[in-house]
């Protein structure tokens, strides 16, 4: 069977109709494609070497918890998940993000990942973080291929949050729900990686100072939980390294 290569894959969003066909001709069943998807991946071994296996999820109260003592509230944590999604481009990997709908009750307007909470239906953090991208952007399971897991993240709301790293296919189109997320949007991860790119905002939160992480990117402010997973992935990497 032929094999398709990278930059044929990544221009499949400026296809026409007729080179869309002739492409999906050449190109093996979906289920083949899904497991090859992280061999498309410049970093994979890079990323296989400073993720947590899928099977071995990392325990604790959350890498950044001693940051956060004094702000969380009484209540118990909720655990949550987000997909972390590497779009390999002939041009370099991106990130998947989305901003939220304006109009939501929690983090409106804000840039994120797909996720949410662990719902009592879901196996595990991949299930739920994969079940949540479904909804939100419509990313279905047959074009992802999770990866690994990062540390786990403390958040001011609550939420303990498990960072799913997985690759998307290039030929994904995203679907946003009109409830939730106003857009989709990709940066480079080389930009991302870069701690020049990176920097601290002081802002006060329940009277207390806090430092917290941010990018800039084009019109988008990647800043809070968003800025601190990123974060981890680097410093991940770096050790790694």
């Amino acid at each position: 069977m032929a094999v398709c290569t990278l930059d044929e894959i990544a221009a499949w969003s400026q296809m026409g109709d007729d080179a869309r066909k002739a492409l999906m001709e050449r190109l093996p069943d979906r289920a083949r494609m899904q497991h090859a998807l992280h061999t498309l991946l410049p970093e994979h071994a890079a990323l296989e070497r400073a993720l947590h296996p899928l099977d071995t999820p990392p325990e604790g109260e959350g890498w950044n918890s001693a940051e956060l003592e004094g702000l969380l509230t009484a209540r118990p944590v909720a655990a949550a998940a987000v997909l972390a999604g590497l779009v390999p481009r002939s041009e370099g990997t991106t990130v998947l993000l989305t901003r939220r709908h304006d109009g939501l009750r929690h983090h409106g307007g804000q840039v994120s990942f797909p996720g949410g909470r662990v719902d009592a239906g879901d196996a595990d953090a991949v299930a739920a973080a994969l079940r949540e991208s479904d909804e939100e952007i419509a990313l279905k399971r047959d074009q992802v291929q999770p990866l690994g897991l990062l540390d786990p993240l403390a958040t001011v709301s609550g939420f303990l949050v498990m960072p799913v790293v997985a690759v998307i296919d290039p030929r994904f189109v995203p679907v946003p729900n009109p409830g939730e997320v106003a857009e989709v949007f990709e940066v480079p991860l080389d930009y991302l990686m870069a701690p020049q790119n990176l920097r601290t905002v002081e802002l006060e939160f329940k009277g207390r100072q806090r430092t917290v992480l941010e990018y800039d990117w084009a019109e988008q402010r990647i800043w809070g939980a968003t800025a601190a997973i990123l974060y981890n992935l680097r410093r991940r990497l770096e050790a790694a390294a």
